[in-house]
């Protein structure tokens, strides 16, 4: 083997660990046959490897330098240094250094893959796709592998039709995969083109029709295009080749209640409540749907009750919304007792925890208002308005001094609340009032006064 083919393998492989020449001594003679290369050059080129292994990498180019100068205009051995200088290089993120030293090495090795690859990935954290295209091209004649590459090339340098292709192309080879059909997407995204994406999922539909999220895509891009009944045959034939499919629901009760078809469309919505694959806020979504329908269809009240019920997750976001659909109708003791069975499973739900206070004190629940409020300041000690509504409910029990206590303490807590502020201020007012200090309920009632809301 001549001494260009040695260094060459050596250049490919780097056969020596570093661990090996870690434990040797700089001055000891190396073992390892390099060819014709001086002392000076294996002793610097090793001390670089040295460094880099410990990411001490300024001084690795330091000791690059140094094997350079001791190359002594040897092409191949210059070559080995460049590769060398610009791995580091791109440790230390002087990315266009490094993207010097690499298309050195090039015009002297003539493609060699090692050396391609790091260039690549020099362009890639640059963002240079321009120059990035041309390489992976040849990386492709050595790796096909390189395919999925060019076509997130072709997508960041906006040459979309060819994207596709490439695509198109590996898709028939070898299947398709996510992150191929991630790439797809994020084509259609970016031109707009919703009908190529259209025909593209009809015919994988066509071809595999047990794939659910083609359908699932289908059915969204039908819908989203305003094509509702495309999107409702779509969902109706998902379900038929797939009886057991929970996702198609999310789409089916939809098309069902604006067909009239109340029926089908509170089984499509049991089935999303009751389903394990399905997250809850689109099961919550689903049901704010459920309940503005029974809003114009009151006789199916009593199935939203049964389903809030029966809901399987989460009990006490279910139940406030269920409040919320009492409050809308001024039902407001059906909405107290459904927040109060809310608090029963859900009792860290701040917004429930508000809403059922607000409703207990405007009807005149007083001891319950003041019952919830002080285990709430137990969970959140640091919020001001739970200090208000304790206040305003002892208020209400004619409890002066507990409410006094409790105001005074939340006041500290409102921080660039004016209008909170106010409110502390004039129930504090009161709380005086009701005590008999009327010195200290004109304090607050001056200080209240002092406060002008926007």
């Amino acid at each position: 083997m001549n001494i260009k083919n040695r260094l060459l393998l050596f250049f490919c492989g780097l056969l020596l660990s570093t661990a090996c020449f870690s434990q040797e001594n700089v001055g000891d003679q190396p073992t390892d046959d390099l060819g014709n290369v001086t002392d000076a050059f294996q002793e610097a080129f090793f001390e670089a490897l040295k460094q880099k292994a410990i990411e001490n990498y300024e001084l690795a180019l330091d000791a690059l330098d140094k094997a350079a100068r001791a190359a002594d205009g040897d092409k191949d051995q210059l070559a080995i240094v460049s590769y060398e200088k610009g791995k580091n290089l791109v440790f230390l993120k002087k990315y266009n250094a490094a993207e010097v030293q690499f298309e050195n090495v090039l015009a002297h090795t003539n493609n060699q893959f090692d050396v391609m690859v790091s260039l690549y990935d020099v362009y890639y954290k640059q963002r240079n796709y321009e120059k990035a295209l041309p390489l992976v091209k040849k990386l492709i004649v050595k790796d096909e592998d390189y395919k999925e590459d060019l076509a997130n090339l072709y997508i960041r340098t906006k040459q979309y039709d060819e994207a596709i292709l490439i695509l198109d192309e590996l898709d028939k080879e070898i299947g398709e995969s996510t992150y191929r059909n991630n790439l797809r997407k994020s084509v259609y995204r970016a031109t707009g083109n919703k009908e190529q994406q259209i025909e593209n999922l009809e015919t994988r539909v066509d071809a595999n029709p047990k794939k659910e999220q083609d359908y699932l895509s289908l059915i969204y891009l039908y819908s989203d295009e305003g094509n509702t009944e495309k999107a409702f045959e779509t969902a109706k034939e998902l379900l038929k080749n797939q009886p057991k499919s929970e996702m198609v629901h999310l789409a089916l009760y939809k098309f069902y209640l604006d067909a009239g078809q109340t029926k089908e469309a509170i089984n499509s919505m049991e089935t999303v409540f009751e389903s394990q694959k399905i997250d809850k806020q689109s099961k919550y979504r689903v049901l704010g749907d459920f309940i503005s329908f029974v809003e114009t269809h009151p006789e199916h009240e009593k199935t939203l009750e049964k389903t809030v019920n029966n809901f399987s997750e989460e009990h006490g976001a279910v139940y406030e919304k269920l409040g919320d659909y009492y409050v809308s109708k001024d039902r407001k003791e059906d909405a107290i007792s459904a927040y109060k069975k809310g608090l029963e499973n859900d009792e860290d739900n701040y917004s429930l925890l508000k809403n059922t206070l607000l409703i207990l004190i405007d009807v005149g629940h007083y001891k319950d208002a003041a019952t919830y409020s002080s285990n709430g300041l137990d969970i959140f000690p640091a919020q001001p308005l739970l200090y208000l509504l304790n206040g305003v409910a002892n208020i209400g029990l004619n409890n002066a001094d507990e409410a006094i206590e409790t105001l005074e303490t939340g006041a500290d807590y409102v921080i660039e609340n004016d209008a909170l502020e106010k409110d502390f201020f004039t129930q504090l007012e009161k709380a005086y009032t009701l005590k008999g200090n009327t010195k200290k309920a004109a304090e607050y009632a001056k200080r209240a006064a002092a406060i002008v809301i926007n």
